[in-house]
């Protein structure tokens, strides 16, 4: 089985490094993914333009798209061969309503329309105070993942993983099979010289009790079935 890397921080980043450690011995790898970081470009695909894909080295091409670009092209040229899209592992969480404007969560979503399984992963910390512990990550992610890939799959669903932030966790943390939180992100803006600069806190941001974001806040490896769309059948 081929499994398909990819991301929305580009080709270079640690988490995407991380997340190949972490299923290095569930398959073979293949990893697609950004050449320049992607982050927060949802669901857009290039249709109108051609765009660069260049190889780096066996099995690892640098895409100068997105994260759902990514997708397509491996689906492209891989075929059949792909039995799993994972995507991650993100810098910073993908929480609730996150998964509507993340591209790492675009990237698996892309997956699931196609008819292959996906798993978004991402690291929740505070990039002012949390160190990057990219081990840590590794060490929490990997049975996760594993115990992921081993389950049968529900057509027209994916999973969407959590890690949290390393000072708020035991380790390793629990992990919470739970609802995505509903709850809107907080909304504040600050005018930045006549333009405007989104300013809210996302570690302040509402949660209702045993929904992922309270949960992975809390300390616990948060990981829900998130639904693409209904089965017609």
């Amino acid at each position: 089985m081929k499994i398909l890397l990819t991301n929305d921080d580009g080709i270079a980043a640690p988490g995407l490094r991380a997340l190949r450690e972490s299923v290095e011995a569930a398959g073979e790898l293949v990893v697609v993914a950004p050449k320049d970081a992607a982050s927060g470009a949802s669901h857009r695909v290039t249709t109108g333009e051609s765009f660069g894909v260049r190889q780096i080295e066996k099995n690892c091409f640098a895409v100068e798209g997105t994260p759902a670009d990514c997708v397509r092209v491996a689906l492209h040229r891989f075929g059949g061969e792909i039995g799993w899209v994972l995507a991650g592992i993100n810098n910073g969480g993908n929480l609730g309503v996150d998964v509507y404007h993340s591209g790492t969560v675009a990237a698996v979503r892309e997956a699931v329309l196609r008819g292959v399984p996906g798993i978004a992963v991402s690291y929740y910390r505070d990039r002012l105070l949390d160190e990057d512990d990219w081990n840590r990550a590794v060490r929490w992610a990997r049975p996760v993942l594993l115990d992921l890939l081993g389950r049968r799959w529900r057509e027209h669903t994916f999973w969407n993983v959590n890690l949290p932030r390393p000072g708020a966790a035991d380790d390793p943390p629990g992990v919470g099979y739970c609802r995505l939180d509903p709850s809107p992100l907080p909304l504040s803006y600050c005018d930045d010289g006549g333009r405007m600069r989104y300013n809210a806190a996302y570690h302040s941001r509402p949660r209702a009790e045993g929904a992922d974001v309270h949960l992975c806040f809390g300390g616990k490896i948060t990981v829900t079935e998130v639904t693409v769309m209904e089965s017609s059948r």
